[in-house]
């Protein structure tokens, strides 16, 4: 879609892949949104989905997607405009599958299968935050640590390399990467396999509602397509760039150069 390949499937099937890979079904899994943003950052894919096929065209597979470096990828429609998009080319209406819905559901299938779980990225007060309301509403999940990286340390070959490094010592199963696009897919690509962890998820500002430091969007604007706008109105300096110069290209590039990948 728009030049990216995405996976189609349900909530279900993907928390279903995510439990196998805790299990060590399979190599480590990676989990990425696809919405405008992502295809600014890129046009042609975060990796390559070349190297290897999906056994099929859905999150079902049991291949959970490509490999590429010894990582399964999934790229699940985060934004509404893949999913608008998505319908009005095969009259199938897909799921919404965004970070901030699945994390929830993931932690609490972490905890069931007695994972560990780590989180990369987000600012000190809110990892206190998240740890007291992880506490309160999932007193089982077992946290591996939480690392608040300098841009500066997570963006050099070295820096990223010793963070991977740290991961991995921690005994960390499940890491949730949240450094925004596009350096948590870069870290991931790069290191996921040297972090040691079963389950890799790009999932950006999820950790902080969660925490609580960062309100999602109501429900009205979640329902209507309009979330961006809510978010846009509460941090215009932040994101006026990403929403109003660099989505109106990515949403023209969505809708001219999309097409089904029929499997036969």
């Amino acid at each position: 879609m728009g030049g990216v390949q995405v996976d189609a499937g349900s909530e279900q099937e993907v928390l279903d892949l995510y439990r196998g890979a805790l299990r060590g079904e399979g190599g480590p899994l990676a989990i990425e949104s696809a919405n405008l943003d992502h295809l600014h950052w890129y046009p042609t894919g975060s990796h390559d989905r070349s190297a290897t096929s999906a056994a099929t065209g859905s999150a079902t597979g049991s291949a959970a997607g490509p490999v590429e470096g010894g990582l399964r990828w999934l790229t699940l429609m985060d934004g509404a405009p893949f999913v608008i998009t998505a319908k009005q080319l095969t009259g199938v209406t897909y799921p919404r599958l965004t970070g901030a819905g699945l994390l929830e559901p993931q932690l609490r299938v972490a905890a069931e299968e007695g994972a560990s779980v780590g989180f990369l990225g987000g600012m000190p007060d809110m990892h206190v935050r998240l740890r007291e309301e992880l506490g309160r509403r999932l007193p089982d999940l077992r946290i591996a640590g939480t690392w608040a990286p300098e841009r500066a340390d997570i963006t050099s070959p070295e820096g990223a390399a010793r963070w991977a490094e740290t991961v991995r010592e921690a005994g960390t199963d499940v890491v949730v990467v949240g450094l925004g696009k596009p350096r948590q897919e870069d870290w991931i690509r790069d290191h996921g396999v040297a972090s040691g962890a079963r389950a890799l998820l790009a999932y950006g500002a999820a950790a902080d509602f969660i925490a609580g430091t960062v309100q999602r969007a109501p429900q009205f604007y979640q329902d209507n397509h309009l979330e961006w706008a809510y978010r846009l109105s509460r941090e215009p300096k932040r994101l006026a760039r990403r929403y109003l110069l660099q989505g109106p290209p990515s949403l023209a590039r969505l809708v001219t150069h999309s097409q089904p990948r029929r499997r036969y």
